[in-house]
């Protein structure tokens, strides 16, 4: 029963060092490759944990933005994962120098089938190194509207307003024009357009529309609200009610608000509103700088 058992075992062992091919002067066996996957989902494992230590415990001590706590920890991340797998390579007694053929293979992969992975993966550390976008950011890109939540290696995740993860591919951040409501500063500015009636008292337009704007809590009261009469049609005056607001991830929000707030006074005060009704399309969100 020993030698049965022993001669099992040896059989065993023959299949995990059975050579399957060789790179370079080193023979590639089974066990060679279990070895190898262990050590690579260990690594995977452990700089995962080292980029949430890095930014629970370090970065988020510092007086840096969230984006710049990701973007640092992701670099930080892809550098470990890049010299694990070097140390990985040479604990197997792999030769880099016997890499040459594969890389070059590897490169004629990109050249074809891999270069879409290649190109957003590329377009992902343009991204993090001179962060055009970051996490929290409110951007529009490719008609698709939300704040960045994540940004990985191939693709970022954007939520938008009706609560979808929509994943977008690095690379339409670098070869589109993406509108990004935050890089400049956290405010945004909206532009609401009201149409009275010439019978209307211009002054007390003007004063209910500044009282509406200086009750509402999602307004800035600097830049102070302003409103400013923009069109003598033919039959009603054109008022626009400015406002600056921090609240960039539902602009929407705050545009209803308001605009049910200038119905409700205005119907309070009989002034009567003119025109069509005002739509998405007629209330403008301006992100240009608060001086311009």
């Amino acid at each position: 029963m020993g030698e049965e058992t022993t001669n099992y075992l040896a059989s065993i062992y023959d299949v995990f060092n059975y050579t399957l091919f060789s790179l370079g002067n080193k023979e590639i066996s089974l066990s060679t490759l279990l070895v190898m996957l262990v050590l690579l989902v260990g690594l995977i494992v452990i700089s995962g944990k080292l980029k949430d230590i890095l930014v629970d415990r370090l970065l988020s001590k510092t007086r840096l933005d969230t984006g710049a706590q990701q973007a640092i920890a992701a670099i930080s991340r892809y550098l470990v994962m890049f010299i694990g797998f070097i140390v990985v390579l040479q604990t197997v007694g792999i030769d880099l120098t016997t890499l040459n053929v594969l890389a070059g293979a590897v490169g004629i992969g990109l050249g074809f089938g891999l270069q879409n992975v290649a190109n957003n993966f590329v377009s992902g550390l343009i991204i993090l190194t001179e962060r055009p976008i970051k996490v929290g950011d409110r951007v529009e890109v490719d008609k698709i509207t939300g704040r960045v939540t994540k940004i990985g290696a191939r693709s970022t995740t954007v939520l938008t307003n009706s609560n979808l993860s929509i994943i977008v591919p690095n690379s339409k951040f670098i070869s589109e024009s993406v509108v990004n409501w935050s890089l400049a500063n956290n405010m945004v500015r909206l532009s609401i357009p009201v149409a009275v009636s010439y019978k209307a008292n211009v002054d007390e337009v003007i004063t209910t529309l500044n009282s509406i704007a200086a009750e509402n809590s999602d307004v800035l009261d600097s830049p102070a609200p302003s409103v400013s009469l923009t069109k003598l049609g033919d039959s009603m005056m054109s008022f626009t009610l400015d406002v600056w607001t921090k609240r960039v991830h539902s602009p929407g929000g705050l545009k209803s608000a308001l605009n049910l707030d200038v119905v409700r006074r205005f119907a309070e005060k009989s002034i009567s509103l003119e025109g069509p009704p005002i739509s998405v399309e007629q209330v403008s969100f301006d992100v240009s700088d608060m001086n311009h």
